[in-house]
């Protein structure tokens, strides 16, 4: 079915609240919403904190935070609510309960008594052996006495997964297409901790199926994951949603994307000063080909985003392409918005001029001090270009300021008949007397904005340097 007549999708994003929203898993996120926006179907937020002690409030706070400043909105959630509430998986520990023990009834699940050092030592003689490290089957078949007997010595189990032998799974992937594995390769696996708490592989996917989720859309490093759980859900005669596993994001070195790549949390890159729809812009196209390469409003990307293109390959995440969209974002925004994103008290003259020359509002502080301030000392280079122009040009230049008012044109047309000069011999040591700076904004409006006075006293500092 192509992207174009797919049915209703209803697609989730289940982050964990155990740190700040990674740039990979808001991908994931935008991706869902915009494959379920496209088909007119539904969005939902399910937050996965079953690992209670890594799970904090303030991350839940921080995700919700993230997702709503990059526009995303969800249909059900934990603070919208929706026919599946609740939507916190700490909150559904009596649903988990009554499932593990349907499949305890049916003999699909055990509990496994073995001790963290007993597992890391079987996985070791299996590696020795040259064998895939899985469980052993130890706990499998044990019988009521040797439970009990294990329950008499405090011994708190786990529960485990019954895989059974003989089995192939198959399932078709949104993005990999054809999936197929056999059961023989995988070992029984932990669907309750010790704790009680329960594990990913088994509350992720009944919580899919529950919640009537028809499309999981995920990073393929879970992959692998879901033979596992698709066995899950057959032995609870559970419906299977359909999955999609897109490339991972990694830095320009083609490794993972992690702090030593610079930002990578969607706080991280708010905090800096990026705008949302620069972002949105630049995860639209890490693993998706759209067929539009030019800058989209939020309200435009359903239409162009095509599911059937969505990539297996690892997507490479590009700073220049960021800062690219940016600026593109910075263009069309309207002065107020670039005001209020500088966080100064700017004229809309000066927003104007500098719009075209930031990328962060950080950039826009030493043009602030062109306008209204100080300007760093020269350097070297600086010094030499000053120099090479002479005192005699500077002079002429401070006449030619007195008498044009701060009109560049008029200043310019006079210093050039004054002293001879044109073009950049006349124009860059100009710039660099009055800015500090060799490349930027026109002179002309900066000159207007900038207090007689002021450009006086650097056309003076100029030429007293010669």
């Amino acid at each position: 079915m192509s992207s174009g007549q797919e049915a209703r999708i209803v697609t989730r994003f289940a982050p964990s609240p155990t740190g700040s929203l990674h740039l990979g898993n808001a991908r994931t996120a935008f991706f869902s919403y915009l494959w379920a926006r496209k088909s007119g179907g539904r969005f939902i937020l399910r937050i996965e904190d079953t690992d209670t002690e890594r799970s904090q409030q303030r991350f839940y706070e921080g995700l919700v935070l993230d997702l709503r400043w990059l526009g995303l909105d969800w249909d059900e959630g934990p603070d919208v609510g929706g026919p599946s509430a609740p939507y916190a998986q700490a909150e559904r520990g009596d649903l988990y309960r009554g499932l593990f023990e349907e499949l305890q009834r049916s003999e699909r699940a055990y509990p496994c008594y073995c001790t963290a050092e007993e597992l890391e030592l079987s996985r070791k003689l299996q590696r020795m052996a040259g064998k895939p490290p899985r469980y052993a089957g130890t706990c499998r078949n044990l019988s009521a006495a040797q439970r009990l007997e294990r329950d008499a010595r405090g011994l708190r189990p786990s529960l485990r997964f019954a895989v059974p032998s003989g089995q192939v799974i198959e399932f078709t992937d949104a993005v990999h297409g054809p999936q197929r594995y056999l059961s023989e390769d995988i070992g029984d696996f932990i669907i309750r901790r010790e704790d009680g708490t329960s594990a990913f592989f088994f509350c992720n996917a009944v919580d899919d199926s529950l919640m009537g989720i028809t499309q999981v859309l995920r990073g393929d490093d879970h992959l692998t994951n879901t033979p596992r759980q698709i066995m899950i859900l057959d032995a609870l005669r559970m419906r299977v949603p359909g999955y999609g596993h897109v490339g991972l994001l990694v830095g320009a070195d083609g490794a993972p994307l992690s702090k030593r790549h610079g930002s990578t949390s969607v706080q991280e890159f708010r905090e800096r000063g990026f705008l949302r729809d620069a972002l949105r812009n630049q995860l639209f196209r890490l693993g998706h080909a759209s067929d539009v390469d030019g800058w989209l409003p939020l309200e435009d990307m359903p239409a162009h985003f095509r599911s059937d293109h969505l990539g297996r390959a690892p997507a490479r995440f590009d700073d220049a392409q960021l800062v690219h969209w940016q600026k593109e974002t910075l263009a069309r925004l309207p002065s107020s918005d670039v005001l209020a994103w500088l966080g100064a008290s700017d004229s809309t003259a000066f927003v104007e001029l500098i719009r075209h020359n930031v990328v962060l509002p950080s950039d826009a502080v030493p043009w602030r001090a062109v306008v209204q301030g100080t300007l760093a000392p020269f350097g070297t280079q600086d010094e030499e270009v000053i120099a090479a122009a002479g005192a005699d040009f500077f002079a002429a230049a401070i006449d030619a300021l007195r008498q044009s008012g701060g009109d560049f044109k008029v200043l310019s047309k006079l210093l050039k008949e004054r002293t001879g000069r044109k073009g950049a011999d006349l124009f860059m040591p100009l710039r660099l007397a009055l800015t500090g700076q060799t490349h930027g904004p026109e002179l002309a409006p900066l000159l207007k904005l900038m207090p007689p006075d002021t450009a006086r006293r650097r056309l003076e500092a100029a030429r007293d340097l010669c």
